[in-house]
């Protein structure tokens, strides 16, 4: 297998538009890709799908919840250095079986005007996305990544460059083994089965080092205060680790180029 070179910062100099279905996903998928960005003069903006109103939460918090997460979102955004926050105002669609009207539920293509609106905008010169398995396979992901296709396709020549956010499917596998193993002596997020989830390391094109940028980054996931509650939770793990396992865990960030199509 050959070495992939490590970057320190997104392709380019231009616009960077991150696309994403909740609040939160910013800071856990792209939160150092969008300081670097951002520390570097690049203009970043974030579109978000849905308000997250259907996210985990204490039962205290559920009432209200998606004007909550949208506060969370702006001092996230805030944290990262963020210029411009756009809310489609879609429905969460929840983790399970997408709820009636969902966003996950919607014609892509129906959506993907709304995407490619701001990306015509804003002169995007590159957009993030997710991956096929939209990661984990939250449905609102799956959906994101296939709306930013069909809005990258309606641009045609005056498309931005689109890289899917994932993480090494490896990686991903033996964290759940060593979370399991934890999980008999300490209270962790429950591990689904993410076997066919995420990407396999060769598939990857990009992988960021963003250890420079683990300070806002941080200071973004900790601004979801709502997602740390509710039972063991990744982002409450995450905020809590001692610094060199933050490093470790949350240092890297991986992407798939997709090709642009030839043009004739």
């Amino acid at each position: 297998m050959s070495r992939r070179p490590d970057a320190r910062t997104l392709p380019g100099r231009g616009t960077v538009v991150a696309v994403h279905a909740h609040p939160d996903d910013e800071a856990l998928w792209t939160g150092g890709a969008l300081a670097a960005a951002a520390a570097a003069g690049r203009r970043t903006v974030l579109v978000v799908a849905t308000d997250g109103e259907a996210g985990l939460a204490d039962e205290g918090l559920c009432h209200g919840l998606g004007r909550l997460r949208v506060a969370e979102l702006e001092r996230s955004a805030e944290a990262l250095g963020v210029a411009r926050v756009v809310l489609l105002g879609h429905r969460d669609s929840g983790s399970g079986t997408p709820a009636p009207g969902g966003f996950a539920t919607l014609d892509p293509a129906a959506v993907a005007p709304e995407v490619a609106a701001v990306l015509r905008e804003e002169d995007a010169e590159l957009v993030t996305s997710y991956d096929g398995a939209g990661g984990y396979g939250h449905p609102d992901h799956v959906q994101v990544h296939r709306v930013v296709r069909a809005a990258v396709a309606l641009l045609g020549d005056d498309a931005p460059r689109l890289l899917e956010a994932t993480v090494e499917r490896e990686r991903v596998l033996a964290a759940s083994r060593l979370l399991r193993g934890l999980g008999r002596v300490l209270p962790v997020p429950r591990v689904p089965d993410l076997s066919e989830k995420f990407t396999p390391r060769e598939e990857i094109t990009l992988r960021l080092d963003v250890r420079r940028q683990l300070g806002p980054k941080v200071r973004a996931i900790a601004a979801h205060g709502s997602q740390r509650t509710g039972g063991p939770r990744t982002a409450s793990l995450l905020v809590r680790l001692p610094r060199a396992l933050q490093r470790r865990v949350l240092g890297t960030e991986w992407f798939v180029e997709v090709p642009q199509p030839t043009r004739a």
